[in-house]
């Protein structure tokens, strides 16, 4: 059976302070984002169930992953298991990931495991280009690969950003800058029967209520195309996506 995954935005870093902050490259948590971290560890539901921890390969989500699920990583024996294709959407300075060597050094004796992290994961280029498509087909990567894990409950931690192709909900997400999820805010979802090849997920009712959408209608998948092409629009401008020639074309369609 297909595990459950329990989405986390990772807790404030310093490019979440201003948008001046945007230039610093691969920023660190601030003093409050470590706060979040623990009332995220204090309040998270699930701890009992997690038995696999993934995360973005930059320092704010392992840094989430490290402090927010702590406990059960120390409890179960388990490491942060970090994954290339979670890396945000844009190629500014603060979406564009450390080397490998850099990573290896800053997570030296933390329970963390960089075997998926390749020399080119940085590189902004082909499979990682900021191009909604290239983003799109590694959200559907990761999912397909969390999909095949063996686990029951994953926790995995990303970004505001790349959320919403990952989940491909598109609901509120002009809410902050750049994504529709606060920091450290966690959604859970299973795996959709419907077209195992996509690994479309669900959000749980129980995630929906705890988060007090639960009688919200859903939007339909027209709905949510229609927010995806205005948000994605307006993530261009910020610079959050690089739409290149498709632009002209998603205009078009609006």
């Amino acid at each position: 059976m297909a595990p459950i995954i329990h989405c986390v935005r990772h807790a404030q870093g310093y490019h979440n302070l201003n948008v001046a902050n945007h230039t610093m490259p691969d920023p660190q948590l601030t003093p409050f984002g470590e706060e979040q971290c623990r009332l995220l560890a204090q309040n998270f539901p699930y701890h009992a169930n997690v038995d696999c921890v993934v995360a973005s390969p930059l320092k704010r989500t392992m840094r989430t992953a490290l402090l927010g699920f702590g406990q059960d990583l120390n409890k179960n024996g388990l490491k942060v298991m970090a994954l290339p294709e979670l890396q945000e959407t844009s190629d500014l300075p603060c979406d564009t990931d450390s080397a490998p060597d850099v990573l290896a050094k800053e997570f030296e004796g933390k329970p963390v495991d960089l075997s998926l992290v390749t020399p080119d994961w940085n590189s902004k280029r082909g499979k990682w280009d900021p191009l909604p498509a290239a983003i799109e087909a590694r959200a559907k990567e990761a999912r397909l690969w969390l999909m095949a894990r063996p686990e029951k409950e994953i926790v995995v931690v990303t970004h505001g950003g790349f959320l919403h192709f990952f989940t491909e909900d598109w609901s509120d997400s002009a809410r902050f800058c750049g994504t529709g999820w606060a920091n450290t805010e966690f959604r859970s979802y299973t795996f959709s029967q419907s077209d195992p090849s996509e690994a479309h997920l669900i959000e749980t009712p129980e995630s929906k209520k705890l988060r007090k959408s639960g009688d919200a209608k859903p939007l339909d998948r027209e709905e949510q195309a229609q927010l995806k092409r205005t948000t994605q629009m307006d993530w261009q401008d910020q610079g959050y996506v690089d739409e290149g020639k498709a632009q002209a074309t998603m205009r078009a369609k609006v």
